[in-house]
């Protein structure tokens, strides 16, 4: 299908369900998202160079922006200024600021647009990334306190030559691999998680014995360290950390992003299958109905235990990972031992 015909087919759904996201209209047709984008090309998109890294390192001059990032079945918005760049590896970058918390992982980055769209409110205004096989990995979109004059100056800067609305992607496969448990030193495994220093550790230590994520849960020490609760329990946890006003953190990501959000929540609501936190600076929006297993998982560090809530799919994947707030030689927050004891 060339880009005419694919921009034809979308006008025709956009008439018939005038609300449906570009992402869910892409799943419709049968396409990728940035596929379908690129049809707009010349109407409000323009592509942008590969140059992502100088392109991030100057977003901190649009000042207060919405930084966006999702899965399948986890939305994180988070309003702030890009600020503290380390690009020093070319394996992760990271932003630290109070607001704005990333970790981009630069492999796994392929495309870049800048999109301005009219909708209900108004025009808006957007700079977006997306994956060799079309997925967005992250969207920045200008806030009413944005400086929107050097938007136009940063399109301007990293506007690409090549503006054809023609677009191709890579499928990526995903590995479904799981080695048999019994071809695994479950107890070197479970030693090492038991003698962890740091939680960054944990993800070496899966790949030291070859291990998925959730094949890790299933073989862990004992209960204490990983133990499997119900997904309503996500629910529960949300409130009461509103009810008693515990910060905590939040990480969603995909291939190439993960963003976290620290500090404390204020409203949280349903709206159909969807548990949303909706506070003025930080939403996110969980999908509970493809929630596949939810897990309290413990690991040792030099600070004493760090508990996390770990929330899977079918597929294994991580959507989202709950934390108490804590900081490097502090203790874990009492208030959020507190909750965690009260949902396990």
């Amino acid at each position: 299908m060339n880009s005419n015909e694919l921009k034809q087919k979308w006008e025709a759904l956009k008439a018939e369900q005038p609300h449906l996201r570009i992402r869910n209209a892409a799943q419709t047709l049968g396409v990728s998202e940035v596929q379908l984008l690129a049809t707009n090309i010349g109407n409000g998109v323009t592509r942008l160079t590969n140059n992502f890294k100088e392109l991030l390192l100057e977003i901190e001059s649009l000042g207060k922006v919405m930084a966006l990032t999702r899965n399948e079945e986890c939305v994180h918005e988070r309003k702030g200024v890009y600020q503290n760049p380390d690009f020093k590896s070319p394996h992760a970058h990271i932003f630290v600021g109070e607001d704005i918390d990333l970790r981009i992982f630069p492999s796994h980055w392929a495309k870049a647009f800048a999109v301005e769209e009219e909708n209900a409110r108004g025009t808006s205004k957007s700079i977006q990334f997306f994956g060799k096989d079309g997925e967005a990995i992250h969207k920045i979109y200008l806030t009413p306190d944005s400086n929107h004059e050097q938007f136009e100056v940063l399109v301007k800067k990293y506007s690409a030559e090549n503006q054809s609305s023609d677009e191709s992607v890579e499928t990526i496969v995903p590995n479904l691999d799981e080695k048999p448990d019994n071809e695994i030193d479950v107890a070197g495994f479970q030693k090492e998680w038991q003698e962890l220093k740091d939680t960054h550790d944990f993800y070496l230590l899966l790949r030291k014995y070859g291990i998925t994520r959730t094949q890790a849960l299933r073989l862990a020490p004992s209960e204490h360290f990983a133990k499997q609760i119900d997904k309503n329990c996500i629910v529960t946890m949300l409130e009461e950390a509103a009810a008693t006003q515990t910060p905590i953190m939040v990480f969603v990501g995909n291939r190439g992003m993960i963003q976290i959000h620290t500090g404390e929540i204020h409203k949280t609501l349903w709206h159909h299958n969807w548990f949303n936190v909706m506070d003025p600076d930080f939403n996110l929006h969980l999908d509970m109905t493809p929630i596949a297993s939810t897990w309290i998982v413990r690991k040792p560090t030099e600070d004493g235990e760090v508990t996390a809530i770990e929330v899977y799919n079918e597929m294994g994947d991580i959507i989202v990972q709950f934390f108490g707030k804590r900081k490097p030689g502090l203790p874990e927050l009492e208030s959020w031992k507190q909750i965690i004891a009260k949902i396990s």
